[in-house]
């Protein structure tokens, strides 16, 4: 009987075997399982992070980008207030030119001299001068003061300037004050 004890013996060690090969498979399984579970959480964090970091670089990127616009609209546009006070001074120089009698007074030359420097340091700093006389109304650029029937002119052309308008690379400063033409 020995044998047939030996025999249950054996058995029961490799139930008793089995049992522990399958409790550490499956003890293998949820350590596995777990470690996935860490790995994948581990894994959306780095993603995550990764995503708030390539969002602040942008934002970086376009603080920086915005800045340096702001620092050249500054430089473009820091003589517009200076411009509109000076163009002011042309005014009046034209006005000063076409009140003056006589066309060969001292006075008259030393007026259109000094203009025409104003002109090309206006020029010179880009700052225009609109005179659209006999182009079509812009209300961009043009501010209508009055409207006249002219047969002998297309309706919306401007037929007479008041005041010239002004731009500041490209930026209007003040608009061309105009008569513009309307149907007979």
């Amino acid at each position: 009987m020995s044998g047939e004890a030996d025999n249950k013996a054996q058995e029961g060690v490799l139930e008793t075997a089995a049992e522990l090969d399958e409790v550490l498979q499956e003890d293998q399984v949820e350590n596995v399982q777990e470690e996935n579970a860490e790995l994948v959480a581990a894994l959306a964090k780095v993603e995550e992070y990764k995503e708030a970091a390539l969002r602040s670089h942008a934002d970086a990127q376009n603080v920086r980008r915005r800045a340096e616009q702001d620092v050249q609209k500054a430089h473009k546009f820091g003589l517009e207030k200076f411009a509109k006070d000076i163009i002011t001074v042309a005014d009046n120089l034209e006005r000063a030119l076409t009140s003056a009698d006589s066309e060969k007074d001292a006075m008259r030359e030393g007026v259109e001299l000094t203009l025409k420097s104003l002109q090309e340091t206006l020029t010179r700093f880009e700052v225009i001068a609109l005179d659209p006389h006999g182009e079509p109304f812009n209300p961009e650029f043009h501010q209508a003061m009055t409207m006249v029937p002219n047969p002998e002119m297309e309706p919306n052309t401007v037929m007479d300037v008041i005041q010239k308008g002004y731009t500041l690379h490209g930026r209007l400063i003040r608009p061309a004050m105009v008569v513009v033409s309307s149907a007979a």
